[in-house]
């Protein structure tokens, strides 16, 4: 197989609810871990960048979650900035629709048909003004482009998770679960982060999406998020979740007791929110708590995207992307504000960089945290690597990733037995996938994605 997914209704599924319920049916083994790094309280610290209207334009970043369709008529997608000419073109835009914004979901819908859904083509881009989201569907096959009609609903949430975690990503939406979907944004220049919530249930080793995602993250330099499955199945083999140049996320309880999630996959990248509150697929304003995979992903996917935003502001990068030309594959690029720490220097930061960041500011919860009847996994001093990676993420990494970034405040080399734990889960990536080897104690865990590309 070539990796392809034609047909999705048949290889893949999404790694929301649905997935939690079929994977209950599985049998597998438990990995015992954890030690706490820090106390992972929240940044109160953090705010988004300033919004500036017209084309003095701000620093911004593009997030492309590939899903089920989006609603874009939800109240969490509004927005009052208009996205300049020369975003919507880099973009590739072919079409704009100005969606209706009173009335009911249907009423939005139907008073929209004629001038919006039923021109919308695979091959078209569409900026939907008075949102934050560009949108395109390029494998067909759906009864409405895009749109996320009433029979479906994951793509909405995931895409509010993105948005939860950073309120200013530029969102460039396609709605697919195929190779062909995934390089519609691992190909767009301007896109800095794409993430995945679907895969096959059980991580069984079967190829899926791998071959468009190291297109985007070896080859096009960008970031690449990926959601572990739904059971406590090793995430090594996940075509989604396991590539060594993808970011794996599996699931912790933030604000529960901070624990592994049981139905979630092991021995990942790292382990980040299970259960949040998100936005509804199939009316105006309302939201819903659900978990799993499929949403702890894209909630990382917007960390990333928050971080590039701050660092892109400090640096005066006002592009995105890591094009080779101009931006020479460095999602950051520029010269640091006299005000910084490295002021004055010329910034070149890669997805290598942001990875070996993340890859720092991770923790472990305690042990002395978990509660029993949570229906989650103890976190053990034991090679807790084995469970949640690197350790969980939140947005109290966001400050410690910039500050190690700039320069300001660099975070310190991971213990030994940590980096030693996630060598071994990077060697077996790479054996798997078949890439070529890291350097022994890299922290960094990005083979594939360094800029010595082998070929």
């Amino acid at each position: 197989m070539d990796g392809s997914q034609s047909d999705a209704s048949m290889t893949v599924s999404t790694r929301g609810p649905t997935a939690v319920l079929l994977a209950t049916l599985v049998v597998a083994s438990v990995f015992v871990v954890g030690a706490m790094v820090n106390d992972g309280s929240e940044a109160s610290n953090v705010s988004s960048p300033t919004t500036i209207n017209g084309d003095d334009w701000r620093p911004y970043s593009v997030v492309a979650p590939i899903d089920t369709g989006i609603n874009v008529y939800h109240d969490h997608f509004r927005t009052q900035e208009v996205y300049p000419d020369w975003l919507l073109d880099g973009l590739g835009v072919t079409m704009t629709c100005f969606p209706t914004f009173e009335g009911t979901w249907q009423e939005r819908y139907e008073a929209d048909r004629s001038d919006c859904w039923d021109l919308i083509s695979p091959s078209d881009i569409v900026y939907f003004s008075g949102t934050k989201i560009i949108g395109t569907s390029p494998d067909g096959g759906t009864e409405i482009h895009i749109l996320d009609d009433p029979s479906d609903g994951h793509g909405t949430a995931v895409t509010g998770a993105v948005l939860n975690a950073n309120p200013d990503a530029v969102i460039f939406f396609v709605e697919g679960f195929s190779s062909q979907a995934v390089l519609a944004a691992g190909n767009q220049p301007l896109v800095d982060v794409v993430t995945t919530s679907f895969g096959a249930i059980g991580s069984l080793p079967v190829p899926g999406i791998e071959t468009a995602t190291y297109q985007t993250v070896v080859v096009n330099n960008k970031i690449h998020t990926g959601a572990a499955d739904n059971t406590p199945s090793p995430a090594v083999q996940d075509a989604t979740a396991g590539p060594p140049w993808s970011i794996g996320i599996a699931g912790y309880a933030e604000e529960g007791d901070d624990q592994k999630e049981t139905m979630s996959g092991s021995y990942p990248d790292i382990a980040a929110d299970w259960t949040q509150v998100l936005p509804n697929h199939d009316d105006v304003d309302g939201y819903h708590e659900t978990s799993g995979t499929s949403f702890a992903t894209p909630r990382t996917a917007g960390i990333l995207s928050f971080v590039l935003d701050r660092l892109r502001t400090e640096a005066g990068d006002m592009g995105s992307g890591a094009a080779d030309e101009p931006r020479n594959g460095s999602l950051v690029t520029g010269v640091w504000a006299e005000t910084s720490a490295a002021g004055g220097e010329d910034v070149s930061i890669s997805n290598s960089d942001l990875r070996d960041a993340l890859n720092r500011s991770a923790w472990y919860p305690s042990f002395s945290t978990w509660d029993p009847s949570a229906g989650t996994l103890p976190i053990s001093p034991v090679a807790p690597c084995t469970q949640v990676g690197w350790g969980v993420v939140n947005l109290s990494n966001i400050v410690p990733i910039i500050e190690h970034l700039n320069g300001s405040q660099p975070m310190p080399d991971r213990p030994s037995d940590v980096v030693a734990c996630m060598q071994v889960n990077q060697e077996a990536r790479e054996a798997y996938w078949g890439v070529y080897p890291t350097e022994n104690g890299s922290e960094a865990t990005v083979a594939a994605a360094r800029q010595d590309d082998d070929d």
